[in-house]
């Protein structure tokens, strides 16, 4: 039987942090990263790994997709993680909430289609996720990392950003057909 879990909950609907059962010895230690049957209900199939380096001070997002799920590791360093639950239909609409991921718990993050996600490093990290789509810019969406109606609780106040998502639009500027809903999406 596992342990009762150290980790964070989340409080928005679909959002859930892993904790990993770590197997030491002297050579060091070894955990499941990833098992498919953790999330019931999803479409599981990982179609793509991704590796993120960022620097000290840089925030990325925040990004959405209407299909795509992201699963998410630090393997060194760590981050403060940013999430707004963008479903229009769902219970925690326009919840926002930030949780910290490290190397050293090695807590794996799962964000459901429709969860506005970002990351401020602030001491440099590095990030790998597993996805369940390609890479094709068309279930790639942004909203303004600080837009006062998705009230995101950040702990920065000038990251370094990107073009893109330094001219991000304000969630009151996305068209509907932008807008996830959580009926449509699993």
């Amino acid at each position: 039987m596992d342990a009762p879990s150290r980790a964070p909950a989340t409080g928005i609907v679909g959002a859930a942090i892993r904790e990993p059962r770590w197997f030491e010895d002297a050579r060091g230690r070894f955990a499941e990263t990833w098992r498919s049957e953790w999330w019931p209900g999803f479409d599981m199939s990982q179609l793509q790994g991704n590796r993120s380096d960022s620097r000290p001070g840089v925030l990325r997002g925040l990004h959405y997709h209407l299909l795509q799920f992201d699963y998410w590791q630090v393997v060194q360093g760590e981050i403060e993680v940013g999430l707004v639950d963008l479903r229009t239909d769902s219970d925690t609409f326009l919840r926002a909430e930030v949780l910290r991921l490290n190397a050293e718990e090695g807590w794996g993050l799962f964000i459901p289609p429709g969860v506005a996600h970002g990351f401020h490093s602030p001491r440099g990290a590095i990030l790998t996720y597993l996805v369940n789509r390609y890479y094709t810019g068309t279930d790639e969406f942004s909203v303004l990392w600080n837009d006062p109606k998705l009230a995101v609780p950040w702990t920065c106040t000038d990251p370094i950003l990107s073009e893109r998502d330094s001219q991000a639009p304000r969630w009151q500027d996305i068209p509907d057909s932008d807008r996830p809903m959580a009926k449509a999406i699993r």
